[in-house]
């Protein structure tokens, strides 16, 4: 195998047995057919529209769905793969016969899950192109890709999808293998930071129109006595369909991770037993799931490989999969209420404090005039967004130093599990604004390109004039994708960290460097000087 999709690929520069993640080499390799079988779904779904045909609703569905589950820790389970691989080629293959397209070329994909995986071999990510910088460029594409397809996916859900978008995903797919120069693939890696803004900008819609808009929220981080389900990732509607299922049981419902801000949606914080927030962040999984007294769900993406001492209480829903771990679909959860009961549940109340969440665009625009007041008196004198993705390598702490730092007279946003490096933090106010406000997920991210256009409009200037630094944590493609839409959007400055993707080149490097001014993290005395002076 090799695998340097994510942040903490094995010493900086991609993983060749065993994945940090947790994937095998089987399950890679199977990913990487999956990808290669989908790239010709992608020429056969270009040509079909280019003669006036339509490209069925569920093929879109079906690609984004496959693309987002080869994404880091979303399915590790290699059986689970052999249907999704046989759909796309069938899909492939019916739509090739309506074009008239030569099908002699096509990878053939029968087989058990060991044979797709000695297949896919031959289809390793390196050989998207000999040229180092045009095959970085591919790879910031498929990667970014499997950011949108997230979030499409996510999107589709809540019944809010787009033409344009399926038909992006098709032509990025279909242009990995073709002999493209540096120009064009700089345009079409941009082209997909735009798409992805798009994508997220529906998946706004689905979650508000669905729960409303996120309130300013106190969530009690302590538990109450009782049963207990713990929900995380990122998915709204299974905590909804959960939470429409638990109620009246004496079941509580707890959140994990990401899910922390659904507490700040009026439609899902009106159940009375969506009790409170537990544990951190994706990656402190084996010690807080082992400590939590009941059943857990994992919904889309940030599964880890389970310990024994509680694989038997987890379930897995959606496009998540762990080999012997029971999967649950069709927003059916008896399986995990039941086990609930079954389990001791927490002996007593407890009480460790609270957080706040639901400082999400409209919250934040709503007391704007307030915010820009604070601006032009001196009160406030910068924002930082800080966030991103959180994970378990070395030199995450430069956050949590970072906002620590940070004078009192300037305001952080953030979102995303980076959260958890400080979430908890109590950092007062100005003004009555907190000066810690949480936007929400990761997807959320569209809530802050919104937030800072709107404060750029009202300022009557540039995003990049205003009083905003990004300091951003990347750990998985969803953080590429939202990377990729800020370069769209010309926002420069960026520093990220804790340290630059494997898969970007000295000279792609160099490119954002000299266009976007894109810069590595240093440390937080260094940095919050550079930018305050």
């Amino acid at each position: 195998m090799f695998c340097n999709q994510c942040e903490q690929t094995a010493k900086g520069q991609g993983c060749t047995v065993k994945g940090v993640c947790g994937k095998s080499n089987e399950v890679s390799a199977i990913q990487d057919l999956l990808i290669q079988v989908l790239i010709e779904l992608g020429t056969v779904a270009i040509a079909a529209r280019q003669n006036g045909l339509v490209v069925p609703g569920n093929v879109n569905r079906l690609t984004s769905e496959a693309v987002f589950s080869t994404l880091t820790n979303v399915n590790f389970d290699d059986e689970r793969f052999v249907p999704v691989i046989g759909n796309v080629a069938a899909a492939r293959d019916e739509l090739a016969a309506k074009v008239g397209a030569d099908s002699g070329s096509f990878t053939s994909v029968s087989g058990t899950a060991a044979e797709l995986g000695k297949l896919g071999e031959s289809f390793p990510v390196t050989g998207f192109d000999s040229n180092e910088d045009l095959r970085s460029l591919k790879q910031i594409l498929v990667y970014g890709l499997k950011g949108v397809a997230a979030y499409t996916d996510h999107a589709a859900i809540l019944g809010q999808e787009d033409e344009g978008l399926y038909a992006f995903i098709h032509e990025a797919l279909a242009a990995v293998p073709q002999a493209l120069g540096l120009e064009e693939l700089v345009a079409l890696v941009l082209k997909c930071g735009e798409m992805n803004l798009k994508a997220m900008e529906l998946l706004d819609a689905g979650n508000t129109g669905a729960y409303g808009h996120p309130v300013p929220t106190e969530v009690p981080l302590g538990a109450k006595a009782g049963k207990a389900i713990l929900v995380s990732g990122h998915d709204l509607k299974d905590l909804r369909q959960l939470l429409e299922q638990t109620e009246g049981t004496g079941i509580n419902i707890y959140t994990h991770g990401e899910m922390l801000p659904c507490h700040g949606y009026p439609e899902l914080k009106k159940f009375a037993h969506f009790h409170g927030h537990y544990g951190t962040a994706w990656q402190n999984q084996a010690k807080e799931f082992a400590e939590f007294p009941g059943a857990i769900l994992m919904t889309t993406n940030c599964i880890q490989k389970p310990v024994e001492s509680y694989k038997g209480n987890i379930f897995t829903t959606g496009l998540v999969g762990w080999p012997g771990v029971t999967h649950v679909a069709n927003g059916d959860f008896s399986a995990v209420i039941k086990k609930a009961g079954e389990l001791p549940g927490f002996a007593e109340d407890s009480d460790k404090g609270s957080v706040l969440c639901g400082f999400a665009r409209n919250t934040v625009l709503g007391v704007a005039d307030k915010v820009i007041e604070g601006v032009k008196s001196g009160a406030i004198k910068h924002f930082f967004l800080v966030g991103g993705c959180d994970g378990a390598k070395p030199g995450r702490n430069y956050y949590t130093e970072f906002v620590e730092q940070a004078p009192k007279d300037t305001i952080i946003l953030t979102l995303a599990c980076g959260k958890f490096r400080f979430f908890d933090k109590k950092l007062g106010d100005i003004g009555g604004i907190p000066r810690l406000l949480d936007i929400g997920q990761c997807n959320d991210a569209y809530s802050a390109i919104q937030i800072a256009v709107a404060l750029a409009n009202a300022f009557e200037c540039g995003v990049n004039d205003l009083p905003l630094s990004l300091i951003l944590s990347w750990y998985e493609q969803k953080a590429v994708s939202i990377l990729l839409t800020l370069l769209h959007l010309g926002i420069k400055d960026i520093r990220l960290g804790p340290s630059l993707p494997a898969f970007v080149t000295p000279n792609v490097l160099n490119f954002l460097v000299e266009n976007f001014n894109i810069m590595p993290i240093s440390t937080p005395e260094e940095d919050l000087k550079a930018i305050l002076g």
